[in-house]
C-alpha cells in the first residue's frame, strides 16, 4: 500500500511512476480490476480487427491479455522510459508485435484519424489533477484528433466527481456520444482501499456533432441503457452508486449497533424510489443464536412511520426481538406496485445479500421477515402540493387491528403523518350502534367492525368515522375539558380557539360530540383545508368555523381589539422547522409575552392546552418554565411511545396536585358527549375520559 500514490497530483507525476516502477520492479500492478474483470466490456467496444492507442499503459498486463485473446493491433505509450524498457523487453519473444512507446498522451506523433479506439486505464484520474483539468483536457483533445470517425474512447476510471464531469462536457461539447458502466469495486485485495466502484467510459466519434447530447448509464456491463437528460443528473447517478460501494464496504468489515445506515434502491425504469433500508446490527454482548447471522424485515405497507419502523429507537426494539446479527429492515414506497412476499423477495434478494454481516457461511440461508408474512395494504387516493408543506399525499392503509384508515403525510418530511381518520362502513356502524346504545353509560370506547375490503374514494361506501380520534394527543386535550366542568347544567357553553386544522378530526370531533360548544379554527395552510374538506369529512358550520391565515396574528388581533375571550385555547400546529429540536410548536407560540396574551384571552375557569413535541431536553425544560410562569396549574400527560406530552395549564389557584374531583368531573362528561349531537346514530364518540384523565401529573 506504500506505493499508492499520497496525493492526487502525484497520480500525473512522472517523476513519480518513475520511482513506482523502479520499486515495483517487474510484478504487474492493476489498476481499477484485471483482465477478467474489465473484458466483457472492453470486447463490447473494442474488437479485435481494431487499431487501439493504449494511453497511459503501465506495466498492465492488460494489453498482454488482450493481444493474447487476438487484439494484435495496440500502440501502448507512457510517460515513463523505465516502465517503457521493461514492457518491450518482457515481449520481445513472444508478443513481437505488441509495441511500448515513451510518448506524451498530450502531443503524440500519430496522424489524423489513425486509430479506431483509445483505452484508457486510470490515466484520465491521473492527469485531472494538473494545471486545473488543463493537462487532461489537452489530453483528450489529442486523443480526440487521433480517432477516426466512429471511434471510441474507453476509460476505465473511479469517477471523481471532477475528473467524470471534465471528460463528459469534454465530449458532449464536441458531438460525442458518451455512456457510462458501472462495474462495481474492485476485487484486488492489495487494492481493497479502492471502495469506490469501477466505471468505465465510453465516447463514441460522430462524423457530424450531434445535435442533442446523448448520456447514458448502465449498471454492469450488460445493463441497459438509460438515458439521462443533463450531466447534472448522471454525476448524482454516479454518486449514488459511489455511495451504495462505500456502504457496502463498511458492512463488510464489522458490525456496528451505534449505527444504522440505510439507502434507496430505485425502479430502474423510473428512477423512483422503490425500497428503503435500513441496517441494524445487534448490540456487543448480545445473546444471539449461532445460526441467526442474517434477516430481512418487510415493513408492511402504509406502516413505514409507525414507531416501531420509523424510529431507530424502534427499530433497536424489533432487531432485539428478532434476534440477529443483523437484521435488514425493508420499507416499500408509495405509488409502487408490488405483487406479493415472494416477489418482493426475489427483487431484494442479489442486493440485501451484498449487506450481509462478516463472517456469514456462504451457503446460510436469510429468512425474510414480516407481519403475519403479508406486505400490508396501501392506496393513494389524492397528492398534490402546497405551497407551505411541499408535497402532501393522501392515502388508506390498513394498520395492525385490521381497521383502514386514511393518513395525510408530507412527503418532505419523512413522510411525516401530519393526519390520521380511521374509515367506517356506515351499515355496520349503524348495527354497532344499535348492540351498544344500552351500554353506552360504560363509557368504554366501541369496536369497528374489521374492514376487508379496500377503501373508496369520497362518496363510496367508506367513511370517516369522526367519533374516533387516532390521535392519542387529541384525544388528551378532549378528555382535558373535564377541567371546564363541561356537561353539567349550569356549563352549557364551551368556546374553543383551536391553532392548527390537520385533518379536522379534533374540531370535528368537539363541534359534533361536546355539549355547547363551538369552534374556530384557525389554519396557516389553504391547502389543508381543502384536503380536510375534500377527504377527512371536515365540515364547517356555524358552530365550527376556520380563518386561514397566521395563528400568532390572529391571536394578536383579538386581543388587540378586546371584548373576547376563549373557554379553551389549543396549540396544535407543527413547525416547518426540523432542526429546532421542538417540532410542535414554533418557538415564537411559547414565548412568555405570547403566552401572556393567550391568558389573556381565556375566561376566567379558561384552560389553554398545548400539543408539546420536544426532544432536546434543555429546551424541553426552558418551554415548561415558561409556561409555568404564565399559568400557575400546568397538568401534563404524555403520550406512550410518542415524543408529545400535552399540557392542560390554567391560572387558578389553590389545589397544587391533580384535584381528586376531576375524575368526577370525567365522568359527567363522558356521560355528556353526544347527548346533544345532531350527528346521525351511527356516529358516537369513541372515547374514554377516565382513562385518560388517571394519568394526569403536575408539570
Amino acid at each position: 500500500m506504500s506505493l499508492l500514490p499520497r496525493t492526487a497530483e502525484e497520480f500525473s507525476s512522472a517523476e513519480y511512476w518513475e520511482r513506482f516502477f523502479k520499486k515495483r520492479g517487474e510484478k504487474a500492478f492493476e489498476w481499477y480490476g484485471d483482465y477478467n474483470k474489465l473484458c466483457g466490456v472492453l470486447h463490447k467496444y473494442i474488437k479485435p480487427r481494431d487499431k487501439v492507442l493504449v494511453v497511459g499503459c503501465g506495466n498492465s498486463e492488460l494489453s498482454e491479455q488482450l493481444y493474447d485473446v487476438g487484439y494484435r493491433h495496440l500502440t501502448n505509450i507512457d510517460i515513463s522510459e523505465t516502465v517503457v524498457n521493461h514492457m518491450n523487453q518482457k515481449n520481445a519473444k513472444q508478443r513481437p508485435d505488441l509495441t511500448f512507446q515513451m510518448v506524451d498522451a498530450t502531443q503524440t506523433p500519430y496522424e489524423d484519424g489513425s486509430y479506431q479506439a483509445a483505452l484508457d486505464k486510470g490515466t484520465l484520474d491521473a492527469m485531472a489533477s494538473q494545471e486545473e483539468g488543463a493537462l487532461a483536457g489537452r489530453m483528450l483533445a489529442e486523443v480526440g484528433r487521433v480517432l477516426g470517425i466512429g471511434g471510441r474512447y474507453v476509460c476505465v476510471t473511479l469517477a471523481q466527481e471532477s475528473v467524470i464531469k471534465l471528460a463528459v462536457e469534454h465530449f458532449i461539447q464536441v458531438g460525442w456520444a458518451v455512456r457510462l458502466h458501472c462495474l462495481g469495486d474492485p476485487e484486488s485485495q492489495e487494492v481493497s482501499s479502492f471502495a469506490l466502484p469501477v466505471f468505465v467510459l465510453v465516447c463514441t466519434k460522430f462524423r457530424k456533432p450531434m445535435p442533442m447530447p446523448i448520456l447514458e448509464m448502465c449498471q454492469g456491463e450488460d445493463g441497459a441503457p438509460v438515458r439521462l437528460p443533463v450531466v447534472a443528473d448522471l454525476l448524482s447517478v454516479v454518486r449514488e452508486r459511489q455511495a451504495y460501494a462505500m456502504l457496502r464496504q463498511r458492512l463488510r468489515t464489522g458490525t456496528d449497533a451505534s449505527s444504522t445506515p440505510s439507502l434507496t434502491l430505485c425502479h430502474a425504469p423510473t428512477g423512483r424510489p422503490r425500497y428503503t433500508l435500513t441496517v441494524q446490527d445487534c448490540p456487543p454482548g448480545a445473546k444471539v443464536p449461532r445460526a441467526n447471522h442474517f434477516a430481512i424485515f418487510i415493513v408492511p405497507q402504509g406502516r413505514e412511520t409507525d414507531w416501531l419502523y420509523g424510529l431507530a429507537e424502534g427499530r433497536g426494539q424489533l432487531a432485539a426481538s428478532a434476534n440477529f446479527r443483523r437484521l435488514v429492515v425493508v420499507a416499500m414506497h408509495r405509488e409502487q406496485e408490488y405483487t406479493d412476499m415472494q416477489a418482493v423477495q426475489s427483487e431484494l434478494s442479489p442486493m440485501v445479500m451484498e449487506l450481509a454481516p462478516p463472517g456469514m457461511p456462504a451457503n446460510q440461508k436469510v429468512p425474510f421477515l414480516s407481519v403475519g408474512g403479508e406486505l400490508g395494504w396501501r392506496e393513494v387516493v389524492s397528492h398534490g402540493t402546497s405551497d407551505l408543506s411541499g408535497q402532501y399525499s393522501v392515502e388508506d392503509v390498513r394498520g395492525e387491528d385490521g381497521q383502514l384508515y386514511r393518513r395525510l403525510v408530507f412527503l418532505a418530511n419523512d413522510g411525516l403523518v401530519q393526519s390520521e381518520s380511521r374509515l367506517t362502513n356506515p351499515a355496520a356502524a349503524a348495527a354497532l350502534s344499535r348492540k351498544n346504545k344500552k351500554s353506552r353509560r360504560k363509557a368504554k370506547p366501541s369496536t369497528s367492525p374489521p374492514m376487508t375490503t379496500p377503501s373508496q374514494t369520497p362518496g363510496g361506501a367508506l367513511e370517516v368515522d369522526k367519533g374516533y380520534l387516532c390521535c392519542a394527543h387529541h384525544r388528551v386535550m378532549v378528555a382535558g375539558l373535564a377541567m371546564l366542568g363541561v356537561g353539567t347544567d349550569h356549563n352549557k357553553d364551551v368556546s374553543v380557539l383551536l391553532v392548527g386544522l390537520g385533518g379536522g378530526g379534533l374540531p370535528q370531533f368537539l363541534r359534533d360530540f361536546v355539549p355547547g360548544a363551538r369552534v374556530e379554527v384557525v389554519e396557516l395552510d389553504p391547502a389543508v383545508l381543502e384536503v380536510a374538506q375534500g377527504w377527512f369529512g371536515f365540515t364547517p358550520d356555524e358552530r365550527l368555523t376556520v380563518t386561514l391565515g397566521d395563528g400568532l396574528e390572529r391571536i394578536n388581533n383579538i386581543e388587540r381589539e378586546g371584548g373576547h375571550q376563549y373557554d379553551v385555547i389549543m396549540f396544535d400546529v407543527d413547525s416547518k422547522d426540523p432542526s429546532l429540536g421542538m417540532s410542535c410548536p414554533p418557538p415564537a407560540f411559547v414565548e412568555t409575552a405570547f403566552l401572556d396574551r393567550v391568558g389573556n384571552l381565556l375566561t376566567p375557569r379558561g384552560v389553554f392546552m398545548l400539543n408539546l413535541v420536544c426532544r432536546d431536553s434543555a429546551l424541553k425544560k426552558s418551554v415548561l418554565g415558561r409556561v409555568r410562569g404564565v399559568f400557575p396549574r400546568v397538568l401534563s400527560r404524555g403520550i406512550e411511545g410518542e415524543v408529545n406530552e400535552v399540557l392542560l395549564c390554567s391560572r387558578g389557584t389553590g389545589e397544587t396536585g391533580v384535584p381528586p374531583s376531576l375524575l368526577k368531573a370525567g365522568k359527567t362528561l363522558q356521560g355528556a358527549l353526544g347527548m346533544n349531537s345532531s350527528r346521525a346514530a351511527t356516529c358516537i364518540p369513541q372515547i374514554d375520559i377516565t382513562e385518560l384523565l388517571e394519568d394526569l401529573k403536575v408539570a
